[in-house]
């Protein structure tokens, strides 16, 4: 645009790391602080301490062994040191000459020859020493300490940064609102030189928990404000009719619902029978039942005289829930003339048409199927519940789309099922806008799985071990793992595997199963093993989720080291659906240091320890974080960069209590606040 300044290198980088506004230069803390509040004599400096001196140049030089370096010997009157610089400018050397005094800082090392810094800061001796510690802020290559030092100094003075927690609100623990925002943010940037550094590194200064109340404030602001605006939508009240399809289903169930199939069950009926669109996330650990409670609730949407979806992430997935579903509900559904479709991407085309007409016409009850189910030519007639299964998988936008599929001035009910379970303190954080309703027990009838960590050079006894299996009867999984850089390299990895066990394993029949293959094929290698004729399966992560075979009694999964934690989880759950009992073999390899890193020990670790999907995902939680825990909410919501959830539980407990005091009474400094932390980010925390 004409007249439009150009934005310099250090502008453009401000921009990038998301530097834009006052109030964001202000919250940009500092990575750590150097102390250049005083100055230390050479003769009472110990070794690794980084130092501060005075002192002047008594000799500079380039040296050339064992490498070019220039080195420079400094004098502070008590002793002497010298400074090695490898790389370095003809400047540099002009200006370091003989006679010149410097304040110099830097990491002391000692040795026979004496004090010595490598690399130093340096400038030119005298001027006022500061009185508080000198920031050291997150930074790119091209934004220079003192540029970023300039700017957020100037971001912090002109911020408004008036209070915006009200008067009447409870304290928050741990004296956070005994600091304003302003006090803490001043300190923050420039604490004074008798501060606690240890209390400034684990966050727990008084001013570090103003910060992090004003955060967790911000969030729960944003996600009470999303629930508002959300139970002031209409959705279709679905309820259950006496001796209708809901009864009918429960009365062709061969085996009794558990105690807390029953309890969530009946959540779900509570929240549909309303009149606004009910946000729920069904979470429950592997085999807990929660298809069945997705189908209970499909009964009572399609028994009022609406249409249901159910979508998966992935075509095996879909599949084997549209089997069940079939099986469960269409001969319930063909006496009404109604049906359960099926879409997904790989269809024919005249077979998709024939579904979606079906679906347009209202013929269809329940639609199962991939992201097909969500494309623009897919029309619904009268969509009153969306199930979204391993909703972890799908974005935001996806989430909308489904809700773009009712008629006009509604909203569709939206189950989410989960088989990953959000641990407490992440529920009422990131998950503060959805009921949460958890399955807390594992049908009767499933066995334990007994999991076994092997080194991968034990591989042989592992092969001897399925040769056991097979005698008996059983099958068996073997997973590889992914190669994130290479499609090529996973395919080589499993078809190198599968070649190695066929060999071993003569007379039997071992199938492989990736991603790269034609859905028909991959129809055709489950079928095989779900039937039973297949004795092993290797596979790569596409029988994550969802397959049940209860005759495959192993599951071996090679490089163990590789696997986030609720991904071992959820493969672990591919056994111990039937009666025999069941294992999962962990190979680890130690790798070319000859040992595991630590992240992986601690996977492997909790793996060994527990089977329970809970205490999993607090391990997971512990280990990864809340951000990659939940992939960033799927949609660039955002994290909390300050608070911990594993720490600061009282302090989300108190802005839990109170965000809806402040929309009830404060709604104009509810909606500054929100502004000032999140900005338009909080459009992300409304799907």
């Amino acid at each position: 645009m004409a007249g439009t300044k150009a934005l310099s290198e250090p502008q453009k980088a401000l921009r990038k790391l998301g530097l834009g506004r006052d109030i964001d230069l202000a919250l940009h803390i500092p990575l750590r602080y150097e102390d250049e509040t005083r100055i230390v004599k050479l003769r009472d400096a110990r070794e690794g301490d980084t130092a501060q001196i005075e002192a002047t140049v008594t000799d500079c030089q380039v040296q050339y062994r064992p490498r070019r370096q220039l080195v420079v010997t400094v004098d502070d009157g008590t002793d002497t040191c010298v400074l090695r610089f490898f790389s370095f400018y003809p400047s540099q050397q002009k200006a370091l000459t003989a006679g010149v005094r410097l304040r110099i800082r830097g990491e002391l090392k000692g040795g026979f020859a004496g004090w010595h810094m490598v690399h130093p800061t340096y400038r030119p001796a005298g001027g006022e020493l500061p009185e508080a510690l000198t920031p050291v802020y997150p930074t790119v290559a091209v934004l220079p300490q003192a540029y970023l030092r300039k700017a957020v100094a100037g971001g912090l003075e002109r911020a408004d940064l008036a209070e915006t927690v009200p008067p009447d609100a409870p304290p928050a623990p741990g004296k956070a609102t005994a600091w304003s925002l302003r006090q803490a943010l001043q300190f923050l940037h420039h604490p004074t030189p008798e501060v606690s550094l240890a209390a400034l590194e684990d966050r727990s200064h008084p001013a570090w928990l103003r910060l992090k109340a004003e955060e967790l404030l911000a969030q729960q602001l944003s996600q009470a404000e999303s629930r508002r605006e959300h139970d002031a939508l209409q959705a279709p009240p679905l309820k259950a009719r006496k001796g209708g399809l809901h009864e009918q289903f429960l009365a062709a169930l061969p085996f009794q619902l558990t105690g807390a199939q029953q309890r969530v069950s009946g959540e779900i009926a509570a929240s549909l029978a309303r009149g606004r669109p009910m946000q729920r996330l069904l979470q429950g650990d592997v085999g807990s039942g929660k298809t069945i409670v997705a189908a209970l609730a499909a009964a009572i949407a399609i028994d009022s005289g609406w249409q249901c979806a159910l979508m998966a992430p992935t075509e095996i997935l879909a599949e084997q829930h549209f089997r069940k579903l079939v099986g469960w509900l269409e001969p319930l559904l063909s006496p009404k003339g109604l049906r359960v479709a099926w879409l997904t991407g790989s269809q024919r085309k005249k077979e998709r048409g024939e579904m979606q007409q079906l679906v347009a016409s209202g013929e269809a009850a329940l639609v199962v199927g991939t992201h097909a189910v969500i494309q623009e030519q897919v029309q619904f007639r009268k969509l009153g519940l969306a199930v979204i299964d391993e909703q972890h998988r799908f974005g935001v936008e996806q989430r909308l789309a489904l809700r773009g599929k009712t008629p006009e001035g509604g909203e569709p009910h939206m189950l989410m099922m989960s088989a990953t379970p959000i641990p407490r303190t992440l529920a009422m954080s990131y998950y503060a806008d959805l009921d949460v309703s958890t399955i807390d027990e594992l049908p009767p009838g499933r066995t334990p799985v007994v999991t076994k960590l092997i080194a991968d050079s034990r591989r042989d006894e592992v092969v001897e071990r399925i040769r056991g299996q097979l005698a008996e009867g059983r099958q068996v999984y073997w997973v590889c793992p992914l190669i994130e850089e290479s499609e090529t390299l996973d395919l080589t990895n499993a078809t190198a595997t599968h070649e190695q066990l066929g060999a071993a394993l003569p007379g039997v029949l071992v199938g492989l199963l990736h991603s790269r293959m034609p859905v028909a094929e991959k129809k055709a290698v489950m079928a095989l093993f779900t039937g039973g004729q297949m004795g092993v399966l290797v596979s790569t992560t596409v029988i994550e989720v969802g397959v049940d075979v209860p005759n495959a009694s192993l599951m071996v999964i090679e490089h163990a080291e590789r696997f986030g934690l609720s991904q071992l989880h959820q493969l672990r759950g591919r056994v111990g659906r039937g009666a025999a009992a069941s294992a999962c073999v962990l190979l680890y390899s130690t790798g070319d240091a000859g040992r595991l890193g630590e992240t992986a020990r601690a996977r492997l670790k909790a793996m060994a320890e527990t089977n329970d999907g809970f205490e999993i995902a607090r391990r997971d939680l512990e280990i990864r974080g809340p951000g990659e825990f939940l992939g960033a909410r799927q949609s660039g919501a955002p994290l909390l960069r300050f608070a911990d959830l594993a720490t600061d539980a009282d302090l989300l407990e108190w802005a839990r209590a109170v965000a809806p005091l402040m929309l009830d009474r404060h709604p104009g400094l509810a909606a500054r606040h929100v502004a000032r932390w999140l900005g338009g980010k909080s459009e992300y925390l409304k799907a």
